[in-house]
């Protein structure tokens, strides 16, 4: 995948801090993804850190500003889309429990732990749901993405450091 990243953003040190940010930004993959390929592609793990930061981050006021609206036009082109769009809210409901229950902390919480389902989307997408506004989501949402990058980049840097 490295070789892919390389040829693709070339390799220099803005195409690896343009491959790191890019692949932050990815669902899925976020900060998670992008932090330990940033370091493997040579960035020092806190410029890693920085980068997958911010791109990680950098969507999350559109899918609470948006997601909504963007769902009700998908509902209207296809069945297809409308099952996508009903399996992501049923996703986002299930993680809401924990937001219900501790508010902003069950908020910072689902954004912070790094497992698979978790992260600034989902949590972007919880919050949208909720119709939490952005100055009140934002910040526990960003908080959680750096906690999760911290604990990425100790595994990273430790298992980087064997290698």
């Amino acid at each position: 995948m490295a070789d892919f990243i390389v040829s693709f953003f070339g390799d220099s040190f803005l195409g690896h801090i343009l491959a790191t940010f890019f692949i932050s930004m990815v669902p899925i993959l976020e900060l998670r993804g992008a932090l330990p390929i940033g370091v493997r592609l040579g960035l020092d793990p806190l410029v890693s850190l920085g980068v997958s930061f911010l791109g990680n981050i950098v969507p999350v006021p559109f899918i609470i500003i948006f997601i909504r609206r963007i769902f009700g036009w998908l509902r209207g082109k296809s069945s297809f889309l409308e099952k996508v769009v009903k399996k992501l809210e049923d996703k986002a409901t299930k993680n809401s429990d924990m937001v219900h229950k501790y508010e902003l902390f069950g908020l910072y919480i689902l954004v912070a732990i790094p497992l698979p389902g978790t992260g600034a989307w989902t949590g972007a997408l919880v919050a949208a749901l909720l119709d939490m506004q952005l100055k009140r989501a934002f910040p526990p949402i960003a908080l959680g993405v750096l906690t999760a990058g911290i604990i990425v980049l100790l595994i990273t840097y430790g298992v980087t450091a064997i290698i």
